[in-house]
C-alpha cells in the first residue's frame, strides 16, 4: 500500500498535468478562434473593397457616360450703336467702345474664324475681335442666313459672327434648330452663344454691362 505522503505528491502532479493540459487546450483554441476571427476581418474587409472598386467604377463609368465635350462655340452679336441719316453709318463713338468692350470680353476664349456682313457699322464691331485674335474678317451675306449657318457647322470652329437685329437671334435659333424673331433695334447688348457638342447644341444668351459715356 503506497504511503499517504507519495499518494499525495502524485495526486498533486496529476492535478498539475491536468491543469497545464487544460491549459494548452484552451491556449489552442484562443488562437484559433484568433485566426478565425483575423480570416472573417480579412474575409470582410476583401469583400468592402472589392465592392467600393465595383461602385466607384459604375459611378466613373456614368459620369464618363454623361460627358459630353463641346466640339466648338459660336457667339453671335449684334453690330454696336451707329450713326443716322447716312445709306451705309460707322458706328458712333459709343459704338466704337462697345466694339472694343466685346473685343476684352472675348479676349480670353478662342476664336478661329470671325465672320461680319458687309457693311461699316458690323465690320466696325467685328475689327477690334480680329485684330486682337490676328484673323481676317470673312464676309457673308444677311440674305442668306442658311448658308452661313452651313459653313459654320461643316467649319467646326470656335467663331464670331457679326450681325443684326433682324438676322442675329434668327441664325441663333437655325444653329440650334428653333424658330427665333429679330430683337427690337433698341437693344446691343446681347451675346447669343451657341456651344455645338456630338450629342446636342444649347444656347446660351448674356447681357453685356457696357454702358456708352456719352
Amino acid at each position: 500500500m503506497m504511503p499517504q505522503k507519495h499518494m499525495c505528491e502524485r495526486n498533486a502532479r496529476l492535478h498539475r498535468n491536468v491543469f497545464y493540459f487544460r491549459s494548452q487546450r484552451a491556449v489552442v483554441d484562443f488562437n484559433i478562434l484568433t485566426a478565425n476571427r483575423m480570416n472573417f476581418c480579412q474575409s470582410a474587409i476583401s469583400l468592402v473593397c472589392f465592392l467600393l472598386a465595383l461602385s466607384f467604377s459604375s459611378v466613373s463609368a456614368e459620369v464618363k457616360g454623361q460627358e459630353d465635350p463641346a466640339l466648338f462655340t459660336i457667339y453671335l452679336v449684334r453690330h454696336a450703336e451707329k450713326q443716322t441719316a447716312i445709306s451705309d453709318p460707322p458706328l458712333t463713338a459709343c459704338g466704337e467702345e462697345r466694339a472694343v468692350a466685346l473685343q476684352d470680353f472675348l479676349s480670353d476664349i478662342p476664336i478661329d474664324a470671325v465672320y461680319s456682313t458687309d457693311f461699316k457699322r458690323t465690320q466696325g464691331t467685328a475689327a477690334p475681335v480680329a485684330n486682337a485674335k490676328g484673323l481676317k474678317i470673312q464676309s457673308y451675306d444677311p440674305q442668306a442666313l442658311e448658308a452661313i449657318g452651313g459653313v459654320l457647322m461643316a467649319e467646326q470652329q470656335d467663331a464670331l459672327v457679326i450681325g443684326h437685329s433682324n438676322t442675329t437671334a434668327v441664325l441663333a435659333g437655325m444653329l440650334i434648330g428653333e424658330d427665333m424673331g429679330a430683337f427690337d433695334e433698341s437693344i446691343y447688348n446681347r451675346i447669343y452663344q451657341v456651344v455645338v457638342s456630338e450629342k446636342q447644341r444649347r444656347l446660351h444668351v448674356f447681357h453685356t454691362a457696357f454702358e456708352c459715356n456719352d
